[in-house]
């Protein structure tokens, strides 16, 4: 029960620091979306792994290094986290003023699965490699690397890069209801192919679990 209330609680504040980094129409919003998710993997990833994302809770699975048993549960705590954080932020600042933003279908398939393929990849590399095991430093490339997909694809598509932050920011108006499935169906295809690519890289090795 532990581990899927870690993820919940970082789950929350990932999305929560979205909504909220996003509104403020400060320039520092993906900063500050990558420097949350690196803390809250640092604080809850000797409990869970510090996924905070379905697409990573799906990497890892197809890595063999999440029981089959704690794929759903993870996967509810993230999503219930993403719902509770839409409501803190709805209490605090309202529905955007104009409106969710459209986006172009294709881009933002493209985009969504090419970062999410970045996400899924580096968390299965710094965090699960035998050639990482007992590194320090893997909570800042995961969120450096969402602070870098952030950046680079938010004006395309929203760089939700995370199935419970694409939920999340259509909840709160942020996003168009059909930008959902676009980030549902990119973000899953990236988290599989991620996991196919690492154990094409990583075959032969016995990897040490760090998180997951």
């Amino acid at each position: 029960m532990k581990k899927y209330l870690v993820e919940f609680v970082g789950t929350f504040f990932l999305v929560l620091t979205v909504g909220l980094a996003v509104r403020s129409g400060s320039d520092l919003a993906p900063l500050a979306i990558g420097s949350v998710l690196a803390c809250m993997i640092f604080a809850g990833g000797y409990v869970s792994g510090g996924h905070y994302n379905p697409a990573v809770s799906l990497g890892v699975l197809l890595r063999g290094k999440l029981d089959k048993k704690d794929f759903v549960p993870y996967v509810v705590a993230q999503l219930i986290g993403a719902v509770v954080a839409w409501f803190v932020v709805s209490t605090l600042v309202g529905a955007p003023p104009a409106g969710p933003a459209g986006r172009e279908v294709v881009p933002s398939l493209i985009s969504e699965f090419v970062f999410t393929f970045a996400l899924v990849w580096v968390v299965l590399s710094a965090a699960t490699s035998k050639g990482n095991a007992g590194n320090s430093f893997f909570g800042l490339a995961i969120g450096f690397t969402l602070f870098v997909g952030v950046v680079a694809i938010g004006g395309i598509s929203g760089g939700a890069l995370n199935p419970a932050v694409g939920l999340g920011v259509v909840l709160m108006g942020m996003e168009n209801l059909s930008q959902l499935w676009v980030y549902l169906g990119a973000q899953v295809l990236g988290g599989i192919v991620a996991a196919m690519v690492f154990k094409v890289q990583d075959s032969g090795s016995q990897a040490e679990v760090v998180a997951g």
